[in-house]
């Protein structure tokens, strides 16, 4: 099993930048592929990011792709988002996520997740 907490959210103007860290416990972090989904007020869930467990491949959702990196340090078994010239509708509670599948944007395949940190963009 691993553990994850997020930290990094908060609440920043539109235009700014925030980055988000995925820490994780437990077992090795390099076992697990990582991603980043978001719920924004009265939405469902979404997919933001995913990256494989060497850090070698990355999948973005197409709407945030050149706003948002996402990254990883497995000797620190950190997980990062880095979230560029943000907007309002950004604004969320954002999750890590844990697989030992491959990436995937399907919510169904990640059996491990944080209990979300809070991103609020002001206009």
């Amino acid at each position: 099993q691993v553990q994850l907490v997020e930290s990094g959210g908060g609440l920043v103007q539109a235009g700014d930048s925030l980055r988000l860290s995925c820490a994780a416990s437990g077992r090795p972090f390099s076992s697990y592929t990582m991603a980043w989904f978001r719920q924004a007020p009265g939405k469902e869930r979404e997919f933001v990011a995913a990256i494989s467990w060497s850090g070698d491949s990355t999948y973005y959702a197409d709407s945030l792709k050149g706003r948002f990196t996402i990254s990883r340090d497995n000797a620190k078994n950190t997980g990062y988002l880095q979230m560029d010239s943000l907007k309002p509708e950004d604004t969320a509670v954002y999750y890590c996520a844990a697989t030992t599948f491959g990436p995937t944007v399907a919510q169904v395949y990640y059996g491990h997740w944080g209990q979300g940190t809070q991103v609020t963009v002001s206009s």
